[in-house]
């Protein structure tokens, strides 16, 4: 256990490279694993939805998907050779994708997603290779916006699960928003208060203990679980696979956007774990994010990449060791074989999952405050700034913003990370520094 404290004073208890008993690193990987299966399955639930896909398919993509966001999670984490950040990073399919599967699907079915899938993850890999010179393009402030941004665009995900679901017929009702409450309440005080693995577990205490009070309340329907069977083996190729260039084309924007994102997000993780991730480290997790997608396509599911909701957990848990990442990897490998466990956690009450989504997302937002306190703030990138988390909150609070624009064009934009993401780097190179503010800004960085 080491105790690694920053120049603010944030206490790590478990650095990046810290490796905590089995136990610890279990409890600890199943709160990651709680804060990302919603996200893991409903793109895969979304995409079965809008094709059409029988009981027997849906259920196989989403059982290939948790498999390959294990696999993708135990790489990116763990490292093999240069590929992979080595950092608590979890991954798993993105709603980036939703779109071109659902465009290529219609004509080519699902062994068009497969085959543009893994086309897609070798131009990713490629891309991996250039990230040093799109570094360039992420200054402190680029990246405090981003940070920021990841933050405060998940924060209405989190309102929704708060209040039952976005749809729900009692959305908003008292008893959702009680229990949202009493989970929150509950992580807060037992990670401010709680001595050692208390405060390090407060996630996921809070989370049992909300999921066994919707028990009595009717809130939690074990009908799935019943249904489902115990052991399940993907199949590789089982419904084909068929490569075909405009697939390819429709998936590479797509592609192109989730690889920026991981840039943000693979910061985001090094800020709060108090690790300088350089344009090696960086490329490492693109080029990660590649070769997860590539196992993705051959288990039989969507690209891979970074999930930023997961961030929020580092300094809520003090826990940034990417050991603890790689046990995650591990425990979602055995769920992508166990439908059963799986179903389990996929039933946990949207209510308790918004009551730790407010602290983890907020959290989020909260650490890209703390980089953008770095930078000076001067005319120029206060309008950087404003302009960026403008539109990239409006895009995320009013999407039908670009319900005109060329299809293309609304799979880059229809995310208020990537919208607020290309306009930070865009205004960043656009709209020129004056000298001195230069020189105080190099000065800056060398000292933060």
């Amino acid at each position: 256990m080491s105790n690694l404290k920053s120049n603010d004073g944030i206490r790590l208890t478990y650095g990046v490279d810290d490796n905590p008993s089995l136990s610890e690193k279990i409890l600890f990987g199943i709160q990651h694993i709680f804060a990302a299966f919603g996200g893991i399955i409903v793109v895969p639930l979304v995409l079965s939805s809008a094709l059409g896909f029988d009981a027997k398919t849906s259920t196989a993509l989403i059982s290939a998907s948790i498999l390959a966001a294990g696999l993708a999670t135990i790489i990116q984490a763990r490292g093999i050779g240069k590929i992979g950040s080595k950092v608590a990073c979890i991954m798993g399919t993105d709603f980036t994708f939703v779109s071109p599967s659902i465009t290529v699907g219609s004509t080519l079915g699902l062994p068009g997603i497969i085959g543009a899938t893994i086309l897609g993850a070798v131009f990713e890999v490629v891309l991996s290779f250039f990230i040093k010179p799109l570094m360039k393009l992420f200054p402190p402030l680029v990246t405090g916006t981003v940070v920021c941004l990841i933050g405060l665009t998940l924060l209405p995900v989190s309102i929704d699960w708060a209040a039952g679901g976005a749809g729900s017929a009692d959305y908003g009702s008292i008893k959702n928003i009680s229990i949202a409450m009493l989970v929150l309440i509950g992580t807060l005080l037992l990670n401010r208060y709680g001595k050692g693995m208390l405060s390090s577990a407060s996630i996921l205490i809070g989370m049992v203990v909300g999921y066994i009070a919707c028990i009595p309340l009717g809130l939690v329907d074990f009908s799935s679980v019943r249904e489902a069977s115990w052991i399940s083996f993907p199949k590789i190729f089982e419904y084909g696979v068929t490569f075909d260039l405009k697939a390819l084309l429709a998936f590479i924007p797509a592609y192109f956007v989730t690889a920026i994102e991981t840039v943000g997000c693979l910061k985001a993780v090094g800020e709060v774990s108090e690790v300088e991730m350089d344009d090696k480290r960086i490329g490492a997790g693109v080029l990660a994010d590649g070769v997860g997608s590539m196992l993705g396509g051959v288990v039989g599911t969507l690209p891979n990449t970074t999930f930023s909701q997961n961030v929020g957990l580092i300094p809520l848990t003090k826990v940034a060791s990417k050991h603890v990442a790689v046990m995650a990897g591990i425990i979602l490998v055995l769920l992508g074989f166990l439908p059963k466990l799986a179903a389990i956690v996929n039933i946990i009450p949207q209510p308790v999952l918004g009551g730790v989504g407010i602290v983890m997302f907020g959290t989020v937002a909260a650490a890209g405050i703390k980089t953008l306190s770095k930078v000076k703030i001067n005319e120029r990138n206060l309008l950087i700034i404003a302009t960026a988390i403008g539109l990239g909150l409006g895009v995320t609070f009013r999407p039908e913003f670009i319900s005109q624009l060329p299809e293309g064009l609304k799979m880059i934009f229809t995310s208020g990370i990537s919208t607020g993401t290309i306009t930070a780097l865009v205004l960043n190179l656009v709209l020129k520094e004056e000298k001195e503010d230069l020189v105080q800004e190099e000065n800056l960085e060398k000292t933060a």
